[in-house]
């Protein structure tokens, strides 16, 4: 039976792909502007279903960061339909054409980008993914299947029932933003066995659910893994600004993928900056997991073993560690990080650069805070999610990461000796 339930979404949004690919950019875009409206008429409906869905959630001790992203307010509403008109102001990536080259033969060829086709979006308790996510496959000439956890599928019902009254108003089929009503593990399981009709599976969520559905998927996967981000405060670097960075980074909200989890200190200003960061912390009743070194800092640090680095608080909580140098911060984090964001604190442009060249990580940051690892801030718009493997798409995913391109080669009646 889920099979066959799994089957037939994927068909309908198969075919509603097609209707997608027919539209212009300004067609589009009336239909986005069309999508923000409808949403921000359906505050009240998507508050009222939010709030039970906070209180159920609340009442099974749910972790507070997931309950920070399970949790509306109006201007949180207000921010999915802002986003989705900046989707709107974002050039449109399809059809984009760019020239390779003119051979000795005359025949010309060039890459011109397409949608991907269908996209399945698996996610747990983001309401505000069911918007982002339909928006960003629209524009780009994608149909979405959209698969939301137990613990948000009614907000994203009424968000997505928003989007699709825009639809129906300009001729569309409600299959090109479908949600999938039931949460049921096994139908999810059923739909990664759908590469008849499905292009792309992308997950996002906690690491166990990555995992879950990249070994079960018959589909490529985009993984989007946890944010083991790191602050790596060097010799020379401004240790005001370093402090700043760390305080935004850590508490400003910590519940995020790009919130700092590790700090590295460089030997040779510990003495001087852990104080600093020692009174800031107390100030902000940020947990600290100290190393050896660093743990004397620190009036109730709680000390780490150096095998116990590399962890996803999601909480005033973070890790920190006195390194010999540039090579010890970046061998800690080739051991600890999760290629999603990695931040230099220095003045020393050598080895901001060495840094930079050196870390694998799908952004690296040098004197900003990691919390701008994201697409709105990067100028991407809304973003599908930061992908964390390299094949297709690397780091904050916006409009192109959604679309790949074709070659194109014009002739005129060259044949092949």
């Amino acid at each position: 039976m889920n099979t066959d339930i799994a089957a037939s979404i994927a068909a309908k949004a198969s075919q509603a792909a097609k209707a997608v690919a027919n539209l212009t950019t300004e067609q589009k875009n009336a239909v986005l502007q069309s999508m923000a409206d409808h949403i921000r008429c359906a505050t009240d409906s998507i508050l009222q279903a939010n709030k039970d869905e906070v209180a159920t959630a609340s009442a099974n001790d749910t972790s507070a960061a997931m309950l920070d992203r399970l949790t509306l307010t109006p201007e949180r509403v207000e921010a999915m339909a802002k986003a989705i008109e900046q989707i709107i102001a974002l050039p449109d990536p399809v059809g984009a054409t760019r020239h390779i080259e003119q051979r000795p033969n005359g025949i010309n060829i060039e890459k011109r980008r397409i949608a991907l086709g269908v996209i399945c979006m698996i996610y747990e308790a983001r309401p505000n993914v069911t918007a982002d996510a339909g928006a960003l496959c629209f524009k780009s000439g994608n149909a979405v299947i959209l698969r939301c956890g137990r613990e948000a599928i009614q907000t994203s019902l009424v968000i997505a029932q928003a989007m699709q009254q825009a639809l129906r108003e300009h001729q569309l089929p409600d299959e090109v933003v479908s949600i999938v009503p039931d949460p049921d593990r096994d139908l999810m399981l059923a739909l990664l066995k759908q590469a008849q009709y499905i292009d792309l599976v992308i997950p996002r969520g906690g690491e166990g659910l990555i995992r879950f559905v990249t070994e079960h998927s018959r589909i490529p996967v985009i993984q989007h893994f946890k944010g083991v981000c790191h602050l790596y405060v060097d010799q020379s670097a401004n240790l005001n600004m370093a402090l700043e960075l760390l305080i935004n980074g850590k508490v400003q909200r910590p519940g995020v993928c790009n919130a700092l989890e590790g700090l590295l200190v460089n030997k040779v200003i510990a003495a001087e900056f852990l104080p600093q960061v020692a009174a800031a912390f107390s100030q902000h009743d940020v947990i600290v997991h100290a190393c050896q070194q660093s743990i004397g800092y620190f009036a109730q640090a709680q000390p780490i073993a150096n095998n116990e680095f590399g962890q996803e608080y999601l909480a005033a909580e973070i890790a920190i560690r006195i390194v010999d140098d540039i090579d010890g911060a970046m061998a800690h984090i080739d051991q600890f990080g999760s290629q999603h964001t990695e931040v230099i604190c220095t003045e020393n442009h050598t080895n901001a650069e060495r840094f930079i060249r050196q870390v694998d990580s799908a952004v690296v940051m040098h004197n900003t805070s990691s919390r701008f690892s994201d697409g709105g801030e990067l100028g991407l718009g809304a973003e599908i999610g930061i992908s964390t493997s390299k094949l297709h798409a690397y780091g904050p995913m916006g409009l192109e990461a959604l679309t790949t391109e074709k070659y194109v080669v014009t002739g005129s009646g060259q044949t092949r000796l």
